[in-house]
Formats: structure tokens, sequence, C-alpha cells
């Protein structure tokens, strides 16, 4: 059992991930936190006391509360969920401007808004993609050094763990937590170190393959995805338009690139569910013609995969394409998180909306015009899901129509 020491241990070596491996905050560079929940202030401020330690003139903090969104749910004017305080872009957007780095905690009730009118949901949802999308493209081409992490909160803790008793579940939630971001390692840092680089390999290796294409194969799945000439396969390690290197996600398992937005073809079954704005969807199915999504079907969220598919032209065609092992830690734990950050990490994925114009050969320098030209993808949104499991053979497709084994059985295939 974790004393109270040792907690406050592992909580100070995730901040210290945070900042050094995640961030790779500067001296002198700011920190702005964003979306921090309220119940999570001990890792915040220790998070801050580090980013100052490192020579940071400032750290500004965005906080967030569940509550107050189910309460607009349940009590706003309905003609009101186009309403949008324009604070929330003009903060980061400002601050990524000056140079600042991006730290985003992530962390919600999976059921928040099961129970409120889909309608309002995607309304909001819309809404909010659509006026943060300025900040959500400088985001996406890494004008900054920026991360993504989590932190329990109750109602989560709960839904991961529900036969827990309730004074438990937060505590066991941080130690999932904690064994799936390697911070059980005598050297944390280090063990990050050594794991970008396994990473870093592996993509090497497919930017040399130059796969024209990926064909997977699994139940439910018979899917081939069309790679766009000159795609970059990426990892765990990003490199921000100033030069400092950084990881965007902890954790992280993947490797990925874009697809080309007209060369998806089939059909494809979700392994985990997606978590959109508060509300479930589970056991889903797509079928792709022409990279576009002309069927849909869920067991659970049916409306909302459909509203979330007609968020714009964009939200139908793919634009990430994610191979994770399925022996990663996050798979292995067999823990369903319910929050993407980690469930992602459990299985290869893909995502309907935005390609990153990082992913693609002089992409950056592009306009959308011709990112598009080229086949990256263009949307408001960027959702991903999973589709990976342990029975997943994933091919390459050569430019000369040669099939090559990336994978079998959901595990790499090939030795670096």
């Amino acid at each position: 059992m974790t004393t109270p020491s040792d907690f406050q241990q592992k909580l100070a070596k995730y901040a210290e991930v945070v900042v050094k491996v995640g961030l790779n905050l500067q001296p002198g560079q700011r920190l702005m936190i964003r979306g921090a929940p309220i119940q999570t202030p001990a890792l915040v401020r220790l998070i801050a006391t580090m980013a100052y330690t490192m020579g940071a003139p400032l750290v500004d903090t965005e906080w967030n509360d569940d509550a107050m969104l189910l309460i607009r749910h349940q009590h706003a004017p309905h003609d009101s969920f186009e309403e949008f305080s324009d604070w929330w872009l003009d903060a980061p957007l400002g601050s990524m401007k000056r140079g600042d780095a991006q730290l985003m905690i992530y962390a919600t009730d999976p059921d928040l808004l099961k129970d409120q009118d889909p309608e309002l949901v995607d309304t909001a949802q819309r809404t909010w993609f659509q006026k943060m999308h300025p900040a959500s493209e400088m985001i996406q081409r890494s004008c900054v050094n920026w991360a993504v992490i989590s932190a329990p909160i109750p109602s989560w803790a709960a839904k991961v763990f529900p036969d827990v008793p309730v004074e438990a579940q937060e505590a066991t939630l941080w130690e999932a937590i904690f064994e799936v971001c390697r911070l059980n390692d005598p050297d944390p840092v280090a063990a990050w170190q050594s794991h970008i680089g396994q990473l870093a390999s592996r993509k090497d290796y497919l930017n040399c393959k130059q796969y024209a294409a990926l064909k997977y194969s699994a139940p439910g799945t018979d899917l081939t995805i069309g790679l766009p000439r000159g795609h970059i396969w990426t990892s765990g390690s990003l490199v921000s338009e100033s030069g400092i290197t950084f990881t965007a996600n902890l954790p992280t398992e993947e490797v990925w690139t874009m697809p080309h937005k007209d060369g998806a073809v089939g059909t494809l079954r979700s392994t985990r569910p997606l978590m959109s704005h508060g509300t479930l969807i589970e056991d889903f199915s797509l079928t792709f013609e022409g990279g576009r999504v002309i069927n849909s079907t869920a067991k659970k969220g049916d409306e909302l995969l459909r509203k979330l598919l007609d968020t714009d032209e964009g939200a139908r065609r793919l634009g990430e394409v994610a191979l994770v092992p399925h022996s990663s830690p996050i798979s292995q734990s067999g823990l369903l998180f319910y929050n993407t950050l980690f469930d992602e990490n459990a299985a290869s994925h893909i995502a309907l909306g935005a390609a990153y114009k990082f992913n693609l050969q002089g992409g950056i320098a592009m306009a959308d015009d011709a990112f598009a030209a080229a086949g990256g993808n263009l949307s408001i949104a960027h959702v991903d899901f999973m589709i990976g499991s342990g029975e997943m053979d994933i091919d390459g497709i050569t430019v000369d129509g040669i099939s090559e084994p990336v994978m079998r059985s959901g595990e790499w295939s090939f030795d670096v």
C-alpha cells in the first residue's frame, strides 16, 4: 500500500517528468496551464514549483469545473448554446504568440452529459471547435512546446473503479497513472528518454519504407488507408517552431502519420469507447468510400456520432493513423480509462478530422488549399478513437503493390 510519503514522492516525480520531458521548459520561458480541474491543486502547484525552479518567469493557470458545464446544460436557455466567451481563445492565443509553453490537463467525468439533450451537446461542441480553431491550429503545427497530461478527479475515478470503495478510488487511479507513466521506475526521466528513443527507431523505419497504404484486418475491420507521398511518421518526440524538443502526450506509446484524405476504403470497428464532450459512443462501426465515411452505426451514442461526423466536411475523413502495440502498459493494465489520452495509447487508433501539417514534407509552410491538394484533411475537429487489439494485423503496401507485415496480432512485426 502506498504511504502518504510515497505518494508525494511520486507526485513530485510526475511534475518533474511533465516539465522536463513533456514540455522541456526552457529557462526564461513562461508556462500556461490550461483546463486544470479544480480538484487537482496539489499537482498543479508542484508543476508550477518545478517550472519556476527551471527558470520560468511566470506560470498562469486556467481552472476548469465540470459541474459548471453540467449546470449550463441543465439550466441555460436552449437558444444560448452558441454563446462563447472570447477570453477562452484570447488567453492561449496571446500566450502562444508570446512563445509560452502550453500544458493541458485533461480530466473529466465520462458520464457528465449522458442525460443531456444531444442537440445542445452538439451545438456547444461545434461552437467550441469553431471558436477555438485558431488556437488548435497553432498547437497542431507546434508553434510552441506543449503537452497533455491527466490527473484523477472523483467522478472519473469512480467510473474506472466502480467496485473499489469510494474513499480509495482516486488513490487507485493515481496508482494506475503512476504505473503507465513510468513513475514507478527509479529514474522516470531516464526511463522516458529510453522509451522515446525506442519509438523514434520505429518511426525512422516506417519513414524509410514510405508505404503507399496500410491494410488493417481484424474482426469487424477490413480497411485500407492510403498514405500521401511525402508523409512523415512521428513519435513521442516533437520539435517546436523555435527548435524545442518536447513530448506532447504523457503517456505516449504511438507512432503516427497522416493518411491521404481520399484514401480510406472499407469498414472498421471500434475496440474501445469514444468519449466526446462528456458522452460515450460505444461499439461503433464506420464504412469508408473514397476516403469519406458513408455509413455509421453505434450501439450507444449513435446520434452523437452522426452529429460528430457532420461537424464539417472534413469530419467524415481521416486526419491521423497511429500504431500502438497491444503490449503497451496501458493495454496490459486491463483498464478502460474512459479518457482518450490513456485509451488511445492502449491500441492502434485513427482520428476523424484535421491532419497535422507537420506530418507531410513541407506541410507546415503550405496554405490550406495546397495541403488539401497534397492529401491533407482540413477540419475544425480532430477526434481519436481506438480500432486496434490483439487480433489485428496491419500490412504496409509498397508503391509497387507488395504487402509487408507491420503488425501481427497487435504487435510489431519488425525489429529495430
